[in-house]
C-alpha cells in the first residue's frame, strides 16, 4: 500500500471516529433532554399530588376541630340539663317540705280551733290559694 492510501483510511478512520463521538453525544444530549423532561413531568405530578394533600389534610383538621367544638357544646348542655335536674330535684324536695310544714300547720290549727273545717279540700284549696 502506498503512503497516500494509508493516509486516506487513517483519515477515513478518524472521521469515522470524529462521526460516531458526534453521534453519540447527539444521542446522549436527546437521552437527557428525555430524561430531564419525564422528571420534570414526575416533578410537577409530585407537586400536584402535594397541594391535594395538603388540602385533604386542611379539610380533615377542620373537621375535626368542627367536630371538637360540636363535642364540647354537647358537653355544655349536659352539663346545663343536669345543673337543671338538680335544681329541679330540689325544688321539688322544697315543694314537698313545703307541703308537709303547711299540713302539719293545719293540723295544729284543728288542734287549737276544732270547729274549723276537717276537709281536705278546703286545705288543699287554701295551700293552692297561696
Amino acid at each position: 500500500m502506498s503512503t497516500g492510501a494509508i493516509i486516506a483510511i487513517v483519515a477515513g478512520g478518524v472521521i469515522v471516529v470524529i462521526l460516531l463521538a458526534v453521534l453519540a453525544r447527539v444521542a446522549d444530549r436527546k437521552r437527557r433532554a428525555a430524561r430531564s423532561d419525564e422528571a420534570s413531568d414526575l416533578r410537577q405530578k409530585a407537586r400536584s399530588r402535594s397541594v391535594q394533600a395538603e388540602s385533604a389534610r386542611a379539610s380533615a383538621e377542620e373537621k375535626a376541630a368542627q367536630a371538637r367544638r360540636s363535642e364540647a357544646e354537647a358537653e355544655e348542655l349536659a352539663a346545663k340539663a343536669r345543673k337543671d335536674r338538680a335544681g329541679a330535684t330540689r325544688r321539688t324536695i322544697e315543694a314537698e317540705r313545703q307541703s308537709e310544714l303547711a299540713r302539719g300547720h293545719h293540723d295544729a290549727a284543728r288542734n287549737v280551733d276544732p270547729e274549723t273545717s276537717d276537709s281536705a279540700h278546703d286545705e288543699a284549696l287554701a295551700i293552692d290559694r297561696k
